[in-house]
């Protein structure tokens, strides 16, 4: 029954959560799987056909009774003979299915990511979609979602496949004009056809590539960072947003002296918020420094909310950045808001909140990219499309020789092949899946 595996030994691990839980699930995948089974649960089921077995340790002893799945190679996530054992999520119950499986022959345990990366090397997934699988583990949005599973369901791939075949059919004609310019059936000249969609080509890897940031927000959060004078109602403006008193709030000016951090979900997306220390002149080293961060966030910021109590001097809260910025006038419930260009909020009885949370989800939806797109999800990814794209312009200059120019085109082929994974990517292999938690 063995599958496609090129590995020698079979892997196992608990693939489920945290201990103790209603059920867990151990997976096996490798060549030994069919004599683990043997050993564990008395036999093999039919492939794709959950049985109920009783599971036994190495001296025969009973550990547990649970369901048992067998997934026959090629057909199985890893592209060899796999099996999922379903036994109830006590901690003993698992160690010692664990113990059992690694007292057999040619069995171990599983590294981080190891299922995911058999499953590429026996060819079921590329390089893109198992960096969409680790995005789709870590989501913790909707947004964050939708788009690794676009990613995950093969987006990308078939974008860069796409691609790749119109560079390939580019040097084809390319050579067949260097090879066979006195044939009769070869055209003369292939700057109508090759170099018009090869120009559409840049341009096309550029809007792309121009997508990058929109897929960071959704994967990294978008930044929304709160500035404003001391006491202005940053802090207590913080813990509202959260529900939870993350920030010190105190009557005593200056009482934030660095930046303190949450992550919301907004309407689907994530959106970190960051309170800073009031922005003044102040003689106080400590404060200093916290003032010099709350701009240096500031201009780093997705979005800035700028707090004015109009109580307070509104010069006061005025720094130097280039994001976009709402004016938040706070304290509302104590009236005398002035009417000035802004939102009236109070954090205290919840006036003008909900319009705030709106608006700040409203900008952190525009800027990031939409559900279902297909961007560049990774750094590695967009430097290698910059690669790809110079590669590509540099062969539609004019001054170089056919040769030349079919030569950049074959550079900027294998630089999409390596986003994939197609191309020379071994040196990229441990630091990807070592992103994985253990069992995947």
């Amino acid at each position: 029954m063995a599958g496609q595996s090129h590995f020698p030994d079979t892997i196992f691990a608990l693939s489920t959560g945290g201990l103790p839980s209603g059920v867990a699930v151990i997976r096996i995948s490798g060549q030994h799987v069919a004599p683990a089974l043997e050993g564990l649960a008395g036999g093999v089921p039919a492939p794709r056909r959950a049985v109920l077995r009783r599971i036994l340790d190495a001296a025969g002893a009973p550990i547990d009774r649970g369901l048992v799945l067998f997934f026959q190679g090629p057909e199985s996530f890893t592209g060899e003979d796999c099996a999922e054992l379903h036994l109830h999520g006590g901690r003993s119950v698992v160690s010692a299915t664990l113990a059992a499986l690694a007292a057999l022959p040619g069995l171990r345990a599983a590294e981080a990511g190891e299922f995911t990366r058999r499953a590429f090397i026996n060819g079921k997934i590329d390089l893109t979609g198992a960096e969409a699988l680790a995005d789709l583990i870590a989501a913790e949005t909707e947004t964050q979602r939708r788009m690794a599973l676009a990613n995950a369901e093969g987006g990308q791939a078939q974008l860069y496949s796409g691609w790749r075949h119109r560079l390939l059919h580019a040097r084809a004609m390319i050579e067949a004009e260097l090879d066979f310019a006195d044939e009769a059936d070869v055209p003369g000249s292939v700057s109508g056809t090759v170099w018009a969609d090869m120009a559409a080509l840049a341009q096309e890897i550029g809007n792309h590539i121009d997508g990058y940031r929109a897929a960071e927000i959704v994967r990294d959060g978008f930044r929304v960072v709160l500035v404003g004078a001391p006491n202005a109602g940053k802090s207590s403006l913080l813990n509202a947003l959260a529900r939870r008193d993350v920030a010190i709030v105190t009557d005593v000016p200056g009482t934030t002296r660095d930046l303190v951090e949450v992550a919301l979900d907004l309407d689907g997306m994530k959106v970190l918020v960051t309170d800073t220390a009031g922005i003044r002149s102040t003689s106080d080293v400590v404060e200093r420094i916290g003032v010099d961060r709350a701009l240096e966030a500031a201009a780093r910021a997705d979005l800035v909310v700028q707090l004015i109590d109009p109580a307070g001097e509104v010069a006061q809260a005025c720094g130097d950045w280039d994001a976009p910025t709402i004016r938040v006038w706070t304290k509302a419930d104590k009236g005398g808001t002035p009417e000035h260009e802004g939102q009236a909020i109070s954090a205290l009885t919840g006036i003008g909140m909900a319009e705030l949370i709106a608006e700040i989800a409203r900008r952190a939806r525009g800027a990031a990219a939409p559900a279902g797109a297909t961007v560049p999800s990774r750094l590695r990814q967009v430097e290698l499309l910059r690669a790809c794209r110079s590669h590509v312009k540099s062969a539609l200059r004019d001054g170089h020789g056919l040769e030349l120019r079919a030569e950049e085109l074959r550079l900027a082929g294998d630089a999409l092949g390596r986003i994939t994974g197609a191309i020379d990517v071994e040196d990229l292999l441990g630091v990807i899946f070592s992103e994985f938690c253990i069992g995947k």
